[in-house]
């Protein structure tokens, strides 16, 4: 690299700073400007020789977050600084009491907050988790270090390609596990759609592909439907004295994959993709709800409205801000199309999230729902004794999408995640209400604790000061605040317990002249299905777990074979540094599972049941057993989020000689000789045994389900193939979850 070339991409990395300058809205006193230029000066100095994986100078990584979160987020000055200096005290030499010297003290404190944890990576924790909750502890303070984390996370996102594919996973999981929810929690739509795309692309290029390919085909073809349809609502809106911008909003390639999946669909019947936002600036003097509804009244004078799928985010906005007045419409050619219909105050918030709020701070007072949450995250928090993963899970739940109101018996509403329960709504009014709860008046029929709540019930908590919390009561909630009372309430006797449990197994190690040690707490974890020690601990304390086959588990001799891989790969890619800095290292191979395995070298996750030819992801769990799941997993997901480092990449080979547990849905017309039509092509496939069937008819429709013992997904999809052309069969798939003990 010449000292002109270098010299030249200086030059850019100024030139990109001067637009951020230009272009952000927030920016005003020249006091601002010499922040952010002071930043960048800094910054530019502590990366000086650095490179990303790309090529490209590191500097262009700090100023494209910057860029993101002047333009995309609409932060101000100390937001954009601390953006341009986030990686510097993890990176460089310089340190937080450097930056706090420079720069104060708020901005050294976003800065903290962005700055992994440092040591070793444990194997029997997360320091994924650990580090994200280091980063929410800063953020219930100041809520624009994870606003800067969102807009790193995105850039990095959009340069991933770079990285090895078990990094891909890795951070794509993670993504969409915790960020792309975290984006939706305040309100940063934009970026949330482009979270969840770019994790499907990476972990799915294949799916992403073929469904970009489909909207963008399926877009162009009923580009005319889109503008037929939205000729008499201009012509109407205008007649009305609407000022207003009217696009089409097509659908994320991630939500619709996502339909595609849960209801299994092809896309050709996923139909709602067509859609308007129509964004109006607000007449003086009239309410923005009243002219929201007075829009939504011109267009049902022209088309006939869908009433199941109109939605009132106007009259009781979603609990991160969000307002609009979603409706659907039967339009042109026997098309549905969505129209949502926003203000342009609506519509910033919708884009902007939290940050907009500040701008229209005094006109409402839509914060209070954030900082409640904020508050709720405070208070799962200061919880010491939450393990890291624990608290990862936790914190998941407080991340929900769907929401619902639940009335007081004095007309109060509360918020609650979709599955809530009474029991949960008890902690959520107060925690000794939670503690004393014995039941429920749901619209004035008594129910249970575990009754899980409808939008809409108007619910009273029943007490008694002589109930006392049990244990079972985490079966019965779903929220983090209820999960952390419990637990807190069970904190002492848990202890106790622990302490009794070790001692059991001391004993009982003792006889065999043993002591405690890693290598035997792994093999007892492995065997029971446990993360942690002290839950061990717990279970024997309890008598939940005997010790009689004590010598059998210890003597269980393993292929260490996976662990060699792991552990080479991770050493050779675990440096401890983000996706955007990290050194060019040899990568290990893709793990190649094949016919020349056994079945002792690998588990089939029993959560999606994958078979060989499927997409799947190994994790290498505390024992060295390889776990096999399909890459679209949940669990899969979680685990990438929480402990990326126990991902490899890997490839199943199809097999001919083992096989696997499948499970398919048929459904169709019933008539006369169908199903033995249908056993008649498994029966003549000489690559599939059936283990069983089981047929449903009414009403003339048919719906059953077949287990097969299987090699492959080709021989599979050749099967489902052949049975679709039976006539009659309507619909043929595969079923990934099967039922624990089901045809066995």
């Amino acid at each position: 690299m010449t000292d002109n070339s270098l010299h030249k991409e200086e030059l850019e990395a100024k030139r990109q700073l001067d637009e951020i300058l230009k272009s952000s809205a927030r920016i005003q006193s020249p006091e601002d400007q010499r922040l952010i230029q002071k930043a960048f000066e800094l910054s530019l100095e502590a990366h000086k020789g650095v490179r990303r994986r790309s090529g490209e100078l590191y500097i262009m990584h700090p100023l494209a977050v910057a860029r993101i979160v002047a333009d995309e987020i609409g932060l101000g000055a100390k937001g954009i600084a601390a953006a341009l200096l986030h990686d510097v005290v993890e990176d460089t030499d310089y340190t937080l009491d450097d930056i706090t010297t420079i720069f104060g003290e708020k901005i050294a404190d976003i800065v903290d907050g962005l700055t992994k944890l440092e040591g070793a990576f444990d194997q029997t924790k997360s320091s994924q988790a650990d580090n994200f909750r280091k980063l929410l502890l800063t953020m219930v303070d100041d809520v624009r270090v994870i606003l800067i984390k969102l807009a790193d996370r995105l850039h990095n996102m959009r340069t991933l390609d770079s990285m090895p594919d078990h990094k891909k996973y890795k951070i794509s999981g993670e993504t969409l596990f915790i960020y792309a929810p975290l984006a939706h929690r305040l309100g940063l739509y934009a970026i949330k759609s482009e979270l969840e795309d770019l994790s499907l692309k990476h972990e799915h290029p294949a799916a992403y592909r073929e469904v970009s390919e489909k909207l963008e085909k399926y877009c162009s073809q009923n580009d005319y439907v889109i503008t037929r349809f939205s000729l008499p609502i201009i012509d109407r809106l205008e007649k009305e004295g609407y000022e207003f911008d009217i696009k089409g909003r097509p659908k994320s390639v991630f939500s619709i994959w996502s339909k595609m999946q849960k209801k299994n669909l092809p896309f050709e019947e996923i139909y709602d993709l067509l859609a308007l936002r129509i964004v109006f600036k607000p007449k003086e003097g009239i309410p923005e709800k009243t002219q929201c509804w007075g829009i939504y009244s011109v267009i049902t004078d022209i088309y006939r409205p869908k009433p199941d799928r109109l939605r009132d985010w106007v009259s009781v906005p979603k609990a991160n801000g969000y307002e609009a007045l979603h409706a659907t419409f039967m339009g042109p050619d026997g098309k549905w199309v969505e129209i949502q219909i926003r203000s342009e105050r609506m519509n910033e918030i919708a884009e902007r999230g939290f940050a907009a709020h500040w701008k229209y701070k005094g006109q409402t007072d839509k914060e209070s729902e954030l900082d409640n949450w904020l508050k709720q995250i405070r208070e799962v928090l200061e919880n010491p004794d939450l393990d890291s993963l624990e608290f990862l899970d936790d914190f998941k739940l407080n991340l929900f999408s769907s929401e619902m109101m639940i009335f007081t018996p004095k007309g109060d509403v509360k918020v609650m995640p979709k599955g809530a329960t009474a029991l949960d709504l008890a902690f959520e009014i107060h925690t000794n209400i939670g503690y004393k709860c014995i039941g429920a008046k749901v619209n004035y029929k008594l129910v249970p604790l575990s009754h899980e709540l409808k939008s809409g019930d108007q619910v009273e908590i029943l007490t008694s000061e002589k109930q006392t919390p049990k244990y079972e009561w985490l079966n019965y909630v779903t929220t983090a605040k209820a999960k952390s009372r419990i637990k807190e309430a069970f904190k002492k006797e848990r202890k106790m317990m622990i302490q009794k449990g070790e001692a059991l197994l001391q004993e009982a190690l003792n006889q065999k002249k043993l002591t405690i040690n890693a290598k035997i707490l792994k093999k007892l974890k492995a065997f029971y299905n446990l993360q942690l020690k002290d839950d061990l601990y717990y279970k024997i304390g309890k008598n939940a777990i005997r010790l009689d086959n004590l010598h059998r588990i210890l003597s269980d001799k393993t292929s260490n074979k996976w662990v060699r891989y792991w552990r080479l790969s991770l050493n050779k890619n675990n440096n401890g540094g983000t996706p955007a800095q990290e050194k060019i290292t040899p990568t290990a191979t893709e793990l190649v599972v094949s016919d020349e395995m056994g079945e002792d070298d690998y588990i089939v996750a029993d959560c999606c049941n994958p078979i060989p030819g499927d997409d799947v992801v190994g994790y290498m769990d505390d024992n060295g057993k390889l776990i096999l799941h399909l890459r679209k997993c949940a669990v899969a997901i979680r685990l990438m989020s929480s402990q990326g480092n126990r991902i490899v990449s890997a490839n199943w080979e199809s097999h001919k000689i083992l096989s696997f547990l499948a499970l398919i849905n048929i459904s169709g017309i019933d008539q006369i000789g169908i199903v033995s039509k249908i056993t008649k092509v498994i029966s003549d496939d000489q690559n599939v045994n059936m283990r069983s069937i089981h047929f449903d008819s009414h009403d003339g429709i048919f719906e059953g389900t077949i287990y097969l013992y299987i090699h492959n997904t080709e021989d599979l999809n050749n099967l489902i193939f052949n049975i679709a052309r039976i006539k009659g069969v309507h619909n043929v798939t595969r079923q990934e979850r099967i039922k624990s003990g089901v045809a066995g």
